[in-house]
Parts: C-alpha cells; sequence; structure tokens
C-alpha cells in the first residue's frame, strides 16, 4: 500500500446552514461543490482548503449526537495548520468563537489552540 496523503475528512452535522456557516464564512474554506440528495434528504458540501479538497460536510435527519468528552474513543480532532495563532484567534473572536487558552506541545515547542465547530466537534489551529 502507497498511501500519499488524506484525501477528505467527512463531517455530519446537526444545522446545514449553521455550520456551513461557520466553515465557509468563518474560517474561510471554499466550496467546491454543493448537492442536495434528495433521497436521503441530505446535503453534501464538498469544502477546499488553498485549492485542495479536504472536507465533506453533510447533513442527515436526526443524526445521534457523538460523545466527545470525555474523550472518547474515535477521530479526537481536526487540527489545521496556520502561520500566526494571535492572527488566528483574533480572526476567531471576531466571528464570535471563543478558542480555549493556547498552549504549547511540550514535544515541537510549537503552540496550538483548539475550538469547537457549531455541533461541539473539537478544532485545533496548529502554528507552523
Amino acid at each position: 500500500m502507497n498511501l500519499k496523503r488524506i484525501h477528505h475528512i467527512a463531517i455530519i452535522c446537526s444545522d446545514y446552514e449553521k455550520s456551513k456557516d461557520f466553515y465557509v464564512n468563518k474560517l474561510g474554506l471554499l466550496p467546491i461543490k454543493e448537492v442536495y440528495r434528495e433521497g436521503r434528504h441530505s446535503y453534501k458540501l464538498d469544502l477546499a482548503l488553498n485549492g485542495e479538497y479536504i472536507i465533506e460536510l453533510f447533513s442527515f435527519p436526526d443524526a445521534p449526537a457523538r460523545p466527545s468528552y470525555p474523550e472518547a474513543r474515535g477521530l479526537r480532532h481536526l487540527a489545521l495548520e496556520v502561520e500566526s495563532i494571535e492572527e488566528a484567534v483574533v480572526e476567531l473572536k471576531k466571528h464570535g468563537i471563543v478558542p480555549q487558552e493556547v498552549r504549547v506541545d511540550p514535544y515541537t515547542q510549537k503552540r496550538f489552540v483548539f475550538f469547537e465547530d457549531p455541533d461541539g466537534l473539537p478544532l485545533e489551529l496548529y502554528e507552523n
């Protein structure tokens, strides 16, 4: 097997319009293609970051909540790289997103900060 990179990450949201606004207008991801799948009563929105397809945002009626805290099994969080934590935190706050305190990775000495999407999915910004 010759894995090359992660192709995409799929996220199921509870409120499609709210999550679409969050990922597009607040985080700045670019919509590539949006489809309403009539048979599933579901939207699928493909999003790109810096021209690279990265996230599939789905809506499904009555999708069950997924436990995140305390540390549940499964995908823990999605980390996005930024050049400046300070600038990113200012941008988050400008959009009404409240991040946790900025921390320093004890192994890499890089700074990072956690925040959540509208459904409580943990997201991380990691300074390059």
